[in-house]
């Protein structure tokens, strides 16, 4: 999804349309991260739908941004933030009871920290097919029974 383009949704609840929203900011905000390979946004939201912290996948701060280090993909793993956690510990307060909404469903080590943090729902894209999926499949399936069992609502929307 680039920024200029638009998505039409066949929203019909409230809800429906706010997670829409919430996620189109989310895909703005992957943008910013620099990782060429997979880039991933997340925003958490407060019950009343406003926004509270944006995070995206990409070095800790003060670790240099170079390409080199995005090339190799050991040490590319090994430094990289995930957006969720970025988001929530850049949030500014408690994110207890609110939503976060990510471009890919999360990862079984940042579901550990967002339930953690409190987090009551998370929402995110339905990913059917794609080289995400098939890396990821074992982790996404682990965070979404980490979530079962710890009683956050995990939804998974088409976009």
């Amino acid at each position: 999804m680039s920024i200029n383009s638009i998505v039409v949704v066949e929203a019909t609840t409230r809800q429906e349309i706010w997670d829409q929203r919430f996620l189109s900011l989310a895909h703005l905000v992957a943008g910013w991260s620099k990782d060429p390979s997979t880039k991933v946004g997340a925003i958490i939201v407060t019950p009343e739908s406003v926004v509270v912290s944006v995070g995206y996948n990409g070095f800790a701060q003060r670790m240099p941004d170079v390409e080199s280090h995005y090339a190799n993909r050991e040490t590319k793993y090994s430094r990289i933030v995930h957006s969720e956690t970025n988001a929530i510990v850049l949030a500014r307060g408690d994110v207890r009871g609110h939503t976060l909404y990510c471009t890919l469903p999360p990862c079984d080590r940042c579901a550990v920290t967002i339930i953690q943090a409190g987090i009551a729902r998370v929402v995110c894209p339905e990913v059917v097919n794609g080289d995400a999926q098939d890396r990821w499949k074992d982790a996404f399936d682990k965070a979404s029974q980490y979530f079962e069992e710890s009683g956050v609502i995990f939804e998974k929307v088409s976009e």
